[in-house]
């Protein structure tokens, strides 16, 4: 009962702040401002209310409504799934928990996995191909306001920094990437290794911005974490935290046991790296990427894993290129006439809807064959309006045990997905967020039988 009056409480606040946002205009004509207080709203309340039922439905006597809903649909998946979650299984003391959280000792294979990795400035264009590839048709109206080029309007295209990958350390050979991994956009390349690995990056930026290589689950120590913040280092410590315009750093990341698949992964897991300089604005300007730790033995020679046909990256964010370093630069290169600062048009046609940097279908389409294993990672990136939500047409993933076509994403989250396809032609893939779609989040996937 106290969790429900808490409840209460708070969708009542939640109700209120809505209607003093809703006084101030409806629909679009509100603009972006109204759109991000809703959702904003919608972050406080969902959570609250997933509290309550959840715990309201843990809590319900076996005869009771909980109960013969789960007799009812056979399985009782969210009262199962918070059991299996609150009770050690059976047999299992609690030192073993622990020691499956902690992982094994690390045990180095002596394996050391070289990347070459540059900043770079780029024009980057979200919709290359100059029209919606998802209906086959032109731009309309709708569409126009985050791709069309006007006097006051930036357009598609945009100044950003980039990671991009070359062979050695004189950083003159661009490594290529494959015409199957184009789709991969703007994100930096991925990064691999096996449990017991050392992952070496040497860094260059070229960009006008500091910047770093700060990454997610791998072990480092402070010289390699690339995040400026009061952590009581000086000196070299600090060295990884903003490589300046033409500096270099080199970050090593060990792999630990803790940082490959857990008791309920699959044969990898996907991680996150991204610069931590100035974070909001670096990762709005583009530096971001993927890294794959695949278990110890179960990796081929490149690192990925050997029980997979084939990987899939992508990366859902609503990138705010009017929070991106690169403003100003865009605005003087790209517009005749500077936006008025109370331009809200303006501000809405810089958040591009994106999927590795792309909109409106105009990613490169990912071909896969009908029965191979297939294995997804998708991530988001940004702010409260990131909460993503990729459907896949034509075909089902297997999540964490549990069948669906449809996954959740919040800001900074990864998943693993896996498909073995079995229904050839081509597909969309998009979020399910109604705004999201409307503003080009969106792409295709084809199956070949």
């Amino acid at each position: 009962m106290v969790l429900v009056f808490v409840a209460a409480v708070v969708l009542i606040a939640c109700a209120t702040a809505v209607a003093a946002v809703w006084r101030r205009g409806l629909g679009h004509a509100a603009g972006a401002p109204l759109r991000r207080a809703l959702l904003a709203t919608g972050a406080v309340a969902a959570p609250v209310l997933a509290l309550v039922l959840g715990v309201s439905w843990t809590q319900a006597p076996s005869g009771g409504a909980a109960g013969n809903l789960s007799g009812a649909h056979g399985s009782g998946h969210l009262h199962d799934a918070t059991q299996l979650a609150a009770a050690p299984a059976p047999g299992a003391s609690d030192d073993a928990y622990w020691a499956q959280v902690a992982g094994e000792p690390f045990h180095p294979t002596g394996v050391t996995r070289t990347y070459y990795l540059a900043a770079e400035e780029v024009v980057w264009d979200y919709a290359p191909d100059g029209r919606n590839d998802v209906t086959g048709k032109r731009f309309d109206d709708v569409a126009d306001t985050w791709v069309k080029k006007d006097k006051s309007r930036i357009g598609s295209a945009y100044v950003k920094c980039l990671y991009r990958q070359y062979t050695d350390s004189t950083f003159t050979q661009p490594k290529e990437r494959p015409a199957g991994d184009a789709y991969l956009g703007f994100t930096g390349p991925v990064i691999r290794a096996e449990v017991g690995d050392t992952i070496k990056v040497h860094f260059l930026n070229r960009c006008s911005i500091g910047a770093s290589v700060h990454p997610h689950g791998v072990f480092y120590q402070k010289a390699s974490e690339g995040a400026p913040y009061a952590d009581n280092t000086s000196g070299k410590d600090t060295l990884d935290d903003a490589v300046p315009k033409g500096g270099r750093h080199t970050y090593t990341w060990l792999v630990p046991d803790r940082a490959g698949p857990g008791p309920h992964d699959g044969s990898s897991v996907m991680w996150m790296y991204h610069s931590h300089t100035d974070e909001v604005r670096d990762t709005y300007a583009g530096l971001q990427g993927f890294l794959v730790v695949t278990a110890r033995g179960k990796a081929r020679a490149d690192g990925s894993p050997a029980d997979v046909d084939r990987e899939v990256f992508q990366l859902f964010a609503v990138m705010n290129e009017g929070s991106s370093t690169y403003l100003d630069e865009n605005i003087k290169r790209f517009t005749k006439v500077p936006p008025a600062p109370e331009d809200e048009g303006f501000e809405e046609s810089n958040l591009k809807h994106s999927i590795n940097g792309y909109l409106f279908g105009n990613q490169p389409m990912v071909t896969l064959r009908q029965g191979e294993r297939v294995r997804w990672y998708v991530m988001s990136m940004g702010t409260e309006v990131d909460l993503h939500t990729p459907h896949w047409h034509g075909n089902t993933v297997v999540v964490m045990g549990t069948r669906m076509d449809v996954v959740s994403l919040l800001p900074a989250s990864m998943l693993v997905a896996d498909m073995v396809p079995d229904n050839p032609g081509i597909w969309l893939f998009h979020c399910h967020v109604n705004d999201h779609l409307t503003a080009g989040m969106m792409t295709r996937y084809r199956v070949t039988s």
